[in-house]
């Protein structure tokens, strides 16, 4: 009962447990603070306008079963698969299009980066047999263009093979109509998860999870 030994001794001895008239006053007190605000104020808002000891209003909340409803942090959402625009089957399903060796196979994706007042958002590919990220790009918008200049980049660089499959998600950037023109032009095969299945990209997503977080 998350009670003291001392206290159910005392009862136990008849000898009674209360608390004093100022305790249970303070303790209205806090409780008609708290739901004057809708249960959006904690321990220290209330101390605050109160003016009482942070300790005391905590102690008294936690006694009472008084817990703060925590707003939801915003996350931005960097896939948009609900969009008209077509989209490609998943070749790496076919164990046949599994990479050999480098240059063959690349995987990219979208993750958010947490600045000093907002967000940007990194885009990279890399390669799916050695793992090296052959190009990337930081940007303060989610567009198409964010992913056209990574894959332009590491073209260049002449990091992608012939023919080599480029897979991601079923986002509305890569299955924008300039992103599969470049790709279709250039010879590549673009490849996209299924439809729900975080799984069919888990390599760029173990990648990018960790590099979520603030910086600057």
């Amino acid at each position: 009962m998350q009670v003291r030994r001392s206290c159910y001794y005392s009862w136990r001895a008849n000898a009674g447990y209360g608390f004093s008239v100022g305790k249970i006053r303070q303790t209205a007190r806090i409780k008609e603070c708290f739901y004057f605000h809708r249960r959006r104020y904690g321990s220290r808002r209330i101390a605050a306008e109160l003016r009482i000891g942070r300790f005391r209003a905590r102690s008294v909340m936690k006694r009472e079963g008084l817990r703060a409803i925590a707003p939801k942090r915003f996350k931005p959402q960097t896939t948009d698969s609900k969009h008209g625009l077509a989209t490609s089957p998943n070749l790496l399903q076919n164990p046949l299009n599994a990479p050999t060796g480098k240059g063959e196979v690349f995987v990219g994706d979208i993750t958010y980066l947490a600045v000093r007042g907002g967000f940007c958002y990194l885009a990279c590919l890399q390669d799916k047999f050695t793992r090296r990220i052959v190009a990337w790009q930081v940007s303060e918008r989610m567009t198409a263009q964010l992913v056209i200049d990574v894959f332009v980049s590491a073209r260049r660089r002449g990091l992608i093979g012939k023919c080599a499959i480029i897979h991601t998600d079923r986002g509305s950037q890569y299955a924008s109509v300039d992103y599969r023109r470049l790709l279709y032009i250039g010879g590549f095969r673009q490849s996209m998860s299924r439809r729900g299945n975080c799984y069919d990209n888990a390599q760029a997503d173990a990648f990018l999870f960790p590099v979520q977080g603030g910086i600057g």
